[in-house]
């Protein structure tokens, strides 16, 4: 049990990431390491957001291709997870990312929006783009996913 006394075990993913979202479940680490915030959609489309720093930086100047990566896994994924069953939980299989521009710190908030193409019982397939504050498409990618219990 975390601090505020919620089970996640006894929610389904959506329930879950609602309770990420207003605090009731901690985050993800990786989302305090990235400055992931704003969590949100609805079952099968989740998006989330980063306002890119220079510390996202790779060596040419722009925000790293692994920066923009884990925005899509994690838009792609948790909208995969948006449609788990209470007792479900999922793997990524694979993530094919295609990157359309560079982003940097003028291109301003970047958002990553996520959805589900197709859900069976056991594999999902779902997309997800990152666009910039000037609604601009920065990068695309789409994921495989195994569902298990």
């Amino acid at each position: 049990m975390t601090q505020t006394q919620v089970d996640p075990s006894a929610m389904d993913g959506y329930e879950q990431l609602l309770a990420i979202g207003d605090g009731r479940l901690p985050p993800p680490p990786i989302a305090e390491t990235l400055g992931l915030v704003n969590f949100g959609g609805e079952r099968g489309a989740i998006s989330v957001e980063l306002t890119p720093e220079l510390r996202h930086y790779n060596p040419l100047g722009s925000v790293h291709g692994g920066v923009l990566s884990t925005m899509l896994d994690t838009a792609a994924g948790c909208s995969v997870h948006s449609t788990l069953a209470v007792g479900e939980g999922y793997t990524s299989l694979d993530l094919t990312v295609k990157f359309l521009r560079p982003a940097t710190v003028e291109s301003g908030l970047l958002r990553a929006v996520g959805k589900v193409i197709q859900r069976g019982r056991r594999t999902a397939l779902a997309e997800a783009q990152v666009f910039d504050a000037h609604g601009k498409l920065v990068a695309h990618a789409t994921s495989s996913c195994m569902i298990f219990s």
